[in-house]
């Protein structure tokens, strides 16, 4: 099929939908798709802005998706037209026979004449083009239950965007312990698992062999390709054969299991590194597959910042905004609880904090405004669980740099840092650069801090350890 039947095709489709023919922004986004071309390239020779593009291209996917009967995106739309065309041609063809067979077909003009699919309308009938039905999979025995769900639309967006608009590959949802990454992930699968044809979620842990994983994938695809075709002997494929053959959604959570310990962020353990190796594939070859990595912090090789150019994205989750958070002190019966916006910023939204915190007040009976004299801290004991877990984790060189800003009462740049003279600049910069991976500190320009909350931790914890030394 050439550009112009191609076209030609995509516009009648359109029309059956809409009742309105391509108009020159859409028929500019079909073309450049159909020539490879990216977003940006084609809003520059449209002379109109990337967003625009994207927005146009959105639409038409999610139109032809509904009238062809499977996902269409900018990497399969060449294709996904061309077995259209097939499956016209196809339909036509039984057509024939059948008539043919039962007398009915007049080979003078009386009969069904072929269709010319680059020019003419389909007929309304379904039943002479039925759609191909699409077989869902899905293996979500270890997804977590949602419960309840507080305000990250914003965050949602970016996610389904990267995945469903971008076809992005391999995609990190980080950030501390208790931020809601995981209730983002179950949101996101909740809502776009039905986009793909096959959908899992995998929760890593100390078993989580390489081996493992790949077994227990391969064979979720071996099994359904059986029920879904005639018996056969085939032996399942390679992963990335499933991968490039399927529209795959892939959740690993707890990907932090896999990194060593008392190490900066994101080297793995010896016994996982050749989940390096599946990363690096997943990234670099061609296939219509997407994994999302959950957990506390990102593998070593895949950068915070991202282009647009790349089939990766890394997105660091933050705390709740005000009005999410409060939900979370009226849920745990704060309805009416004085200064709600200074305790959100002093326990920086973090879900998990505000709740074990509102459970104390609760308990102890006491008020936000008691709470906050002399900007006191409450550690329950379960909060400072959660964070001994991910400070255990941190290098040496990282529980110095942390010591450090727990005395600083203002945010401090690097040269700051150095007069300490207890930290090379090279070392130091490396374990900036960890922390900040780890969601463990701030960065605001060019100067770092910690939460109150850390420090708190940190001082709590340096006072017990000095009383253990002086008994």
């Amino acid at each position: 099929m050439n550009l112009k039947e191609a076209l030609n095709l995509a516009d009648r489709i359109i029309f059956e939908k809409t009742g309105q023919h391509l108009d020159d922004l859409q028929a500019a986004v079909l073309k450049g798709t159909l020539q490879r071309e990216t977003y940006k390239h084609i809003a520059k020779d449209f002379d109109c802005s990337e967003s625009s593009v994207r927005k146009v291209g959105s639409e038409l996917w999610q139109i032809l998706s509904e009238e062809l009967g499977e996902d269409i995106s900018k990497s399969n739309l060449r294709s996904a037209i061309q077995r259209f065309q097939v499956s016209n041609v196809s339909s036509f063809t039984q057509n024939v026979i059948e008539q043919h067979i039962s007398g009915n077909f007049n080979t003078c003009g009386e009969g069904r004449h072929p269709p010319d699919i680059s020019t003419s309308h389909p007929d309304n009938n379904e039943t002479s083009n039925p759609k191909p039905t699409k077989t869902l999979h899905q293996d979500l025995s270890e997804m977590p239950e949602l419960g309840n769900f507080f305000d990250r639309t914003s965050s949602l967006h970016t996610l389904t965007t990267w995945i469903l608009q971008q076809n992005c590959r391999l995609i990190t949802l980080t950030g501390i312990s208790g931020i809601g990454k995981t209730s983002l992930a179950v949101q996101l699968v909740q809502q776009i698992k039905d986009e793909f044809e096959y959908a899992a979620w995998f929760t890593l842990d100390e078993l989580s062999t390489i081996d493992k994983f790949q077994s227990n994938l391969t064979q979720l695809f071996y099994q359904s390709e059986k029920q879904d075709s005639s018996p056969t002997n085939q032996k399942p494929l390679p992963l990335i054969k499933y991968l490039q053959n399927h529209r795959c959604l892939i959740v690993l959570d707890d990907i932090h299991n896999l990194f060593c310990s008392d190490e900066l962020a994101g080297k793995y353990k010896p016994e996982y590194e050749e989940y390096r190796s599946l990363f690096k594939q997943i990234e670099k070859l061609s296939h219509q597959s997407c994994f999302l990595l959950v957990g506390w912090e990102p593998p070593k090789e895949v950068p915070q910042l991202t282009s647009e150019n790349t089939p990766i994205r890394t997105l660091q989750l933050t705390g709740l905004d005000t009005a999410a958070a409060g939900e979370i002190l009226r849920d745990k019966g704060l309805a009416e609880i004085d200064n709600c916006e200074a305790l959100i910023h002093r326990y920086q939204g973090n879900p998990l904090w505000l709740k074990s915190v509102a459970t104390l007040i609760l308990e102890l009976g006491i008020g936000a405004t008691e709470l906050l004299i002399d900007d006191t801290i409450l550690l329950p004991e379960d909060l400072k669980d959660v964070l001994q877990q991910q400070y255990d984790r941190t290098s040496e060189l990282e529980k110095q740099v942390m010591s450090l800003l727990a005395t600083e009462n203002q945010p401090v740049n690097v040269a700051k840092l150095l007069q300490n003279g207890q930290i090379s600049s090279s070392n130091l910069l490396n374990a900036l650069q960890s922390l900040s991976r780890r969601g463990l500190i701030e960065k605001q320009e060019s100067l770092y801090t910690l939460s109150p909350v850390l420090k708190q931790y940190i001082k709590t914890r340096r006072s017990h350890l000095t009383n253990i030394d002086n008994e």
